[in-house]
């Protein structure tokens, strides 16, 4: 339908500072909420390393808490913390911290006891030997963990329209309020697939940067 449009130029030019806006709102809420999400995980995910029987009980908890839909999920926050960004953060932590976790110990478990063994011979102690061989070792790991969480999250916080904070979701949920704006809904699509594009190559880039000496090995 020609007065319709799956795309129009004219609409993006002229709505650009709602759709930079939208798009700030997205990016903010999705990094504060994956950095808050690694701050809890990685911790968490050394602990668990170190006292295994902790494993089940930790994970298990995290596990229930992502099958929770994610409109359930946010329905369940409004009412307790009230409508907007908040309930849209707590969630998206909540979904973030168990793709964290898990990537944080697998990493952990894949750690060479050769290697630990030789630094414990050189005088290492517990929190060195974190710090400078397992943490390093388990790295690639955490940073695909953190990437996969914000990929997800990006995709997520559109969901955040149901309690009044969805980022881009606002102009998509405006296109199908106005009687399916197509321009609208194409538009905030294809933002917040820019948006995980970018931020995925960031966090790649930032790999790369944090573990030279897998750029040396592959040479």
């Amino acid at each position: 339908m020609p007065g319709n449009p799956w795309f129009s130029w004219s609409y993006v030019v002229g709505n650009a500072p709602a759709l930079w806006q939208r798009t700030l709102e997205h990016v903010g809420v999705t990094a504060e909420a994956v950095a808050i999400s690694t701050a809890i995980a990685v911790p968490l995910g050394v602990l668990v390393s170190r006292q295994r029987w902790l494993s089940g009980p930790v994970l298990g908890v995290a596990a229930v808490a992502y099958t929770i839909p994610s409109l359930g999920l946010f329905a369940i926050l409004a009412p307790l913390i009230g409508i907007g960004r908040t309930p849209v953060l707590i969630g998206l932590v909540v979904y973030s911290i168990l793709i964290i976790l898990r990537n944080t110990t697998a990493g952990l478990a894949t750690v060479d006891p050769a290697v630990v063994d030789a630094a414990r011979g050189l005088g290492y102690g517990p929190g060195r030997l974190l710090l400078q061989v397992s943490l390093p070792s388990a790295l690639p790991s955490i940073i695909a963990g953190v990437r996969l969480a914000t990929v997800s999250s990006v995709a997520l916080v559109t969901v955040g329209v149901v309690v009044g904070f969805g980022g881009l979701g606002q102009i998509m949920f405006q296109g199908f309020r106005n009687n399916l704006y197509r321009a609208e809904i194409m538009t905030a699509t294809i933002g917040t697939i820019l948006v995980a594009l970018v931020l995925d190559l960031l966090l790649w880039a930032a790999g790369r940067a944090l573990t030279p000496w897998l750029r040396r090995r592959a040479a």
